[in-house]
This record gives structure tokens, C-alpha cells and sequence, in this order.
């Protein structure tokens, strides 16, 4: 498979994409005083097939069995990326709200447009100590941030990823995307927006590079090895303290696909959190990634030998794209983040 990055090289860059951020941050923040937290809502207009894949121990969710490929409902209409822990899934009833108001969601009656029921799944991230205790997203948060929602959007310290920690380094926002550029899905996007909250670590302490790197190189990030003295700084850092962590986020396509392809697509993907975190999907993180397909583009199944269906072709690259972009918006997160409350972000220790 030949690939290379959308021209924002984000998710938005799958067709009707959307991603909006609401988050609180003061100027003066330290461990358990001063607001921060937030978070991110990726929205599709119409609707999108879906489905999700959870690996970590601890996960705090909401909707996520309605994805179920068993179960009836076939599309979701956003899905919302939040901190705050359990209290923050609040924030998907705002995001509701906004969809209500605008005509988004199942159908209920054939004589009044207005009634419909909105699809929101949700995941959360465990920030409660980062900021003051009792400052989580609610359900303004989430209106907010569906209102928000364009083709644009910030990284790093911002939305869901405001309290994000990263092991020992700031942790925040990444996206990435992937546009195949030959075999049959020729043309198709992939793309990946990730909040990256892990108990392990993102970067290798022997080189100071993050091990989301590896697939690409460190070249392809702009990045090279750090010095003897930004590596001894690295590793001198003390350990992640609070242990109730987990990265969440969603991966999108254009590719027309059912929800059981969703499905794969979602398990595959979280190779991509592999590469990048180690370790990943331990007892303490709640490691959720839902994954969605726009339908915009049909691809025409290649025959295979024998029994094997022709449209399992695609789903193998896409599975693989998905992987790459997951990896990538992991390393795209560390970079693009910012540090607060005293913790360091990757690019204080590594200014290169």
C-alpha cells in the first residue's frame, strides 16, 4: 500500500468531517487547582456508519454497545472525545442538544422532521487531579464544541487533550490522515484524531525520539535524536503519579463500509496505539477507538481465489492506513502540546 498525508493531514480531510473543540484553561494552573479540562466533538452531517473497539481495563463510555454490528442502529451523528472521567460523558447531552436543534439524528416521526433521536456515542479520559477536581465538562462543554465543529481545528492542548498527560510529558490532541494512492482504493482518505492520555510512555529514553516515529522515521516528523543532556533530562523525570489514564479517539473514511468493516477497521487501528505507547491497553487505561465511514466513495471489489470475498482487499488497506494514521496523530499530539500545572511538554525538553 502507497500512501500519502491529506493536505491538512488531519481527519477533516475525510469529506464531511467535522471537529470542534471547548475546553477551560486558566492562566495559572497547578496540581488540583485552576481549571483544565475540556472537550472535542467530531461531528458528520448526515449520519455515518460506525462502529468501536475498547481494549483498555478501565474505560468510560457511553453508547458504545449501540455499535455493536449485532445491534439495530446503523449510524451514529457525532462522537465526543471528553475529559473529566465519568462525570464529562455528561457533555454528550449537550452535544445532543445541538444536533436536536438542527435536525440531526433517527427520525421518529414522518409528519414532524423535528423529532428525532440524535446518535452520540462518547469516551472519556481520567484529567480530574490535573486541574481543580470539581471543573469537568458538562453539557454546555458539549454544545460548545459541537457548535464549533468545522474543517479547521487546533492541536495539542486543547479540547479533550487540555488535561491530557502523556507518561511523564504533556499529552494533548493529534490528528493525522492517509490518502491511499494505488491499489483499489485508490483515492480513499483515512484519517485519525487522537487524544492521548497513556499511563506509558511515548518516547524512547534511549534515543529521546517518540516510538511513534519508528514506522515513519523521525524524519518525516522533523525530528532527530536528543543529546546526551536532553536525554539525562528526560529520563530524570519523575513517573506519571496519577494512574487512571487512557487515549481515546476516532478514526474516519470515505470508503463505503458496513459496520462490521467499521469494526475491523477499528480493532486494526489500535496497532497504532502500540506502536506509539508502551505499554498500551494496560488494567488502568480505558484505550476506546471508534471508527466511522462517510460512504462518499464506492469501491468495486477485486476478485480474489477462492472463497474469500473481493472487498477484503480494501479493508486490508484501509485497515493498515487506519494503523498509520493512529500512530502518527499519537506522535502529532506530543508534539503539538504545550505544557501546564508543571508538567513538561516534549518540546520544552527536546527545543531542537
Amino acid at each position: 500500500m502507497r500512501s500519502t498525508p491529506g493536505p491538512r493531514n488531519a481527519i477533516t480531510d475525510v469529506g464531511g468531517v467535522l471537529v470542534g473543540h471547548h475546553h477551560v484553561l486558566d492562566k495559572e494552573v497547578t496540581l488540583g487547582s485552576g481549571a483544565a479540562t475540556g472537550c472535542t466533538v467530531i461531528r458528520v452531517p448526515g449520519g455515518a456508519t460506525a462502529s468501536v473497539d475498547v481494549r483498555g481495563g478501565g474505560p468510560g463510555t457511553r453508547e458504545t454497545d449501540l455499535l455493536d454490528p449485532a445491534n439495530t442502529v446503523r449510524q451514529l451523528n457525532a462522537v465526543l472525545l471528553t475529559g473529566g472521567s465519568a462525570y464529562g460523558l455528561a457533555a454528550a447531552d449537550g452535544v445532543m442538544r445541538w444536533a436536536e436543534e438542527h435536525g440531526e439524528g433517527i427520525p421518529m416521526d414522518p409528519t414532524d422532521p423535528s423529532r428525532v433521536v440524535p446518535i452520540v456515542p462518547a469516551a472519556v479520559i481520567f484529567d480530574l487531579p490535573v486541574g481543580a477536581w470539581d471543573i469537568r465538562p458538562d453539557a454546555d462543554f458539549g454544545f460548545r464544541a459541537a457548535e464549533a465543529a468545522s474543517t479547521e481545528f487546533a492541536r495539542g492542548t486543547v479540547g479533550a487533550g487540555v488535561g491530557a498527560r502523556a507518561g511523564a510529558l504533556k499529552g494533548g490532541i493529534g490528528s493525522a490522515s492517509v490518502v491511499l494512492t494505488d491499489g483499489p482504493g485508490q483515492g480513499v482518505t483515512v484519517g485519525a484524531v487522537i487524544v492521548a492520555n497513556p499511563v506509558g510512555s511515548v518516547v524512547d529514553p534511549r534515543t529521546g525520539l517518540p516510538w511513534g516515529a519508528g514506522t515513519d522515521g523521525p524524519e518525516f516528523f522533523g525530528l532527530r535524536p536528543g543529546t546526551e543532556a536532553e536525554i539525562t533530562a528526560l529520563n530524570a523525570l519523575p513517573v506519571k503519579s496519577i494512574v487512571l489514564n487512557t487515549t481515546i479517539g476516532v478514526i474516519a473514511t470515505d470508503a463505503a463500509l458496513d459496520p462490521i468493516s467499521c469494526r475491523r477497521l477499528a480493532a486494526t487501528a489500535h496497532d497504532g496505539l502500540a506502536r506509539a505507547i508502551r505499554p498500551v491497553h494496560s488494567p488502568l487505561d480505558g484505550d476506546t477507538l471508534f471508527a466511522l465511514s462517510t460512504g462518499a466513495i464506492e469501491v468495486a471489489p477485486v476478485p480474489l481465489p477462492g472463497a474469500f470475498p473481493g472487498d477484503l482487499l480494501l479493508l486490508d488497506d484501509l485497515c493498515t492506513a487506519a494503523a498509520v494514521a493512529v500512530e502518527r496523530a499519537v506522535v502529532d499530539a506530543v508534539l503539538s502540546a504545550t505544557p501546564i500545572a508543571g508538567i513538561p511538554a516534549y518540546r520544552d525538553l527536546f527545543p531542537r
